[in-house]
Formats: C-alpha cells, sequence, structure tokens
C-alpha cells in the first residue's frame, strides 16, 4: 500500500499532536528516573500507531514502512524518545514477511489491540558484538520443543515486553556450510519463561534506553513457536534489520530536526554584545550545515524506505540511511550544545538528554565502521577487511 505525501503529512500532524500532550517535563523525569515511559507508549498504542504496519486483516492498519519512519521521526521531532516503543515496528520486518500463518493469528490481533507487547529483540551476545555469526546461544529440538541456553545483551524493553523475537543457533557453525547457516528465529513468550529458565539483569547507562541483559538457562520453547524454517533465521533477521536502520534513519532525522529548531530559536532570541548571537556567522555556518546534512539524510531514509515497501533489495540504502541520519543527528546534536554554551547543559533546557540519546546510534543499532566495512566490500566490491 504506497502512502501520498499528503496522507503523510496528516499522520505526522496526528503524531505531533499526541506527542504534544506529554511536555518536555514529562521527559525530563522519565530520563532523571530511568523510569519506562509507560503512558506514552499506551497513548500511542491506543491511537494505533505503533500498530501501522499490521496488515487490516489482523487489526492494523496495513501502512507500509514509509508511514512508520514518519511516525518516529515526528516523536523525535517533538522531543520525545521512540526508543521505548521503536522495536514494536521494526521487528515486523521479521514477522510479517516470515511468520506462519497460524503464529500471525495468534499474535498480531493481540499487539494491534494493545493486549501484548513485543518490544524485544534478542539477537546480541556479550561475546559476539557485531558478529552474529558467532553467536552461541543454543536450541536444541527435544520433542515438541526446544531447549534453549545462552545469553544476550543489549535487550532492550525486555522487561516491558510480553513477547521477544530471539535468535539462537540450532546447528554448530563447524557443521554448517555457510557460518550464517544453521541459525533459527523464535518467539518466546516472556511471562511464562520468567524463572522457568528466563533471567533479565537491567542495565542502567547514559541514557533511558530500559536495556537489559538476558540468561537463559534450560528454557523449553514450544516447536510452533519457530519462525519459519530451523537454520534460515539469519535471512529473517536481516529484513528486521534493514527495517530497523531505516527507522532509526529516521528517528534521527527527527532528532536532527529538534537539534536545528531549538538552536535556531535561541540564536535569534539570544542576546549578546548587544545582538543575536545568530547574527554572527560563527553562528550560523554550524546551523547551516546541520541543516544540509539533516536534508541530505532525509532523502536517503526516504529512498531505503520506498526500496523496502517495494520489496526490492535494500541493504546498502538502509545502511546508509542509518549512517547518514546517525551523522547528521550528531552533527546537529553537536551544534546545538555550543549554540547554547552553558545553557546546553542544564537540563531545563533539554538539550542534554537529546544530545546523549542521539549519540547512541553511532554505535547502535551497527556501529557506524561496521556499515562502511559493508559497503566498501558488498558495493565497492573492495576486499574484505575483516
Amino acid at each position: 500500500m504506497s502512502v501520498r505525501e499528503h496522507d503523510l503529512r496528516e499522520i505526522r500532524d496526528a503524531v505531533a499532536k499526541l506527542c504534544a500532550t506529554f511536555p518536555m517535563e514529562y521527559w525530563r523525569g522519565t530520563d532523571r528516573e530511568r523510569r519506562y515511559p509507560s503512558e506514552f507508549v499506551r497513548a500511542l498504542t491506543e491511537a494505533g500507531w505503533l500498530s501501522c504496519l499490521i496488515p487490516e486483516e489482523y487489526g492494523g492498519a496495513g501502512l507500509p514502512l514509509a508511514a512508520a519512519a514518519a511516525i518516529l521521526e515526528e516523536i523525535q521531532r517533538s522531543g520525545a524518545n521512540g526508543a521505548a516503543c521503536h522495536a514494536q515496528m521494526y521487528t515486523m520486518g521479521t514477522v510479517l514477511r516470515h511468520c506462519s500463518e497460524a503464529q500471525k493469528k495468534k499474535y498480531l490481533p493481540k499487539i494491534a489491540k494493545g493486549e501484548l507487547r513485543l518490544q524485544a529483540f534478542g539477537v546480541t551476545e556479550p561475546s559476539a558484538g557485531t558478529d552474529t555469526s558467532s553467536i552461541r546461544t543454543t536450541a536444541t529440538k527435544k520433542g515438541g520443543h526446544y531447549v534453549v541456553n545462552g545469553q544476550k545483551v543489549w535487550t532492550s524493553r525486555a522487561e516491558h515486553s510480553d513477547l521477544m523475537l530471539l535468535l539462537a543457533r540450532t546447528a554448530p557453525r563447524e557443521e554448517v556450510q555457510k557460518k550464517t547457516d544453521g541459525l533459527s528465529v523464535f518467539i518466546v513468550e516472556m511471562k511464562a519463561a520468567l524463572g522457568r529458565g528466563l533471567t533479565i539483569r537491567p542495565i542502567r547507562t547514559m541514557i533511558n534506553h530500559a536495556t537489559t541483559e538476558i540468561f537463559i538457562d534450560n528454557l523449553e520453547v514450544p516447536a510452533e513457536n519457530l519462525v519459519g524454517e530451523e537454520g534460515k533465521g539469519f535471512r529473517y533477521v536481516l529484513d528486521g534489520m534493514n527495517a530497523e536502520r531505516i527507522l532509526i534513519g529516521a528517528e534521527c532525522v527527527g532528532d536532527a530536526r529538534w537539534f536545528i529548531g531549538k538552536a535556531t530559536a535561541y540564536a535569534n532570541e539570544r542576546k549578546v554584545f548587544g545582538r543575536a548571537i545568530g547574527q554572527n556567522q560563527g553562528v550560523q555556518f554550524p546551523i547551516a550545515r546541520a541543516y544540509m546534512a539533516t536534508e541530505a539524510a532525509a532523502l536517503m531514509v526516504e529512498r531505503a524506505a520506498a526500496l523496502y515497501d517495494a520489496g526490492k533489495p535494500c541493504g546498502p540504502e538502509s545502511n546508509m540511511a542509518k549512517q547518514l541520519a546517525a551523522e547528521a543527528s550528531w552533527q546537529a546534536g553537536d551544534m546545538c550544545l555550543q549554540t547554547h554554551g552553558g545553557f546546553g547543559f542544564a537540563e531545563e533546557y533539554d538539550v542534554e538528554r537529546k544530545f546523549r540519546e542521539t549519540r547512541l546510534y553511532q554505535i547502535a543499532p551497527i556501529s557506524t565502521n561496521l556499515v562502511l566495512c559493508y559497503l566498501a566490500e558488498h558495493v565497492l566490491h573492495l576486499p574484505r577487511s575483516y
């Protein structure tokens, strides 16, 4: 389903109106207390925005990824933090393309209604990092279930999710032709698993991201919760990762536009030596450069989303969208802080919070260095560097 530009504008306006009911004091409070913004997530769910990608036959809106990108961009542009709920969108890349009809009928209507949350994506491990093929979490089939053992890290929102997509190795790496073979995806029902082989340990970080470490000890997962074919999970996860990178790119564009708007307003209002600081080229030029970088990144996000929605290969574009947008938001954040001077460090201006939040995307969901390696090897056909 295509979405015309005026439809996206209506979506943006509606999301902005909802976000306006959560003032900056709300976000300062959740950040200060490292508290999950349950009220905000509930409001987005009730408005139907978090189920926008779920097909209509399962209770969702059936919108394309371009619409989801517009929603998340607008959330960030309002000064909010969409990291609390974005996984429910990007996990759909795996769920909609690879889950069975029975799995979709079982879970998607409840996710659309807000009765279940799918906010956790268990992929990264302490010893593997971005080398996904080296994960050590195993799933061994025994009768009608799989027994899972292992550990995950940086699994955000696990404490606030009813379901988790989990990647585990079902065939030893040394026994498969390609190192990415032998990986499988499972749907884990979190409440049933807690205390029965699943332990969640929160990790306090410099931002309010509700991230955790997960320990799995002889956890039994029903065989019916296997997504797609056994051993094909790496390809399934890539569909989620491409969606994730596009959506994170959109969030970064939203962050950048918030920083630019904030800096521009302050530069026009703040007077030093008898005139607005925005009259000085030393203040103007960094804002203008951040604006150019942001607009260029937005175009790449739009292009990647269009390819994804058309069902076309979009690996390079998804990676470039994430990279360019993350660089643009960090550039804009640094510029905004510099424009505000000492006041940028004051909590009440919100710059320092957003500055910390947008810094994450230089590292997650994939390191900017790995994006460059990917483009060098797979697009420019240079020798593999690692």
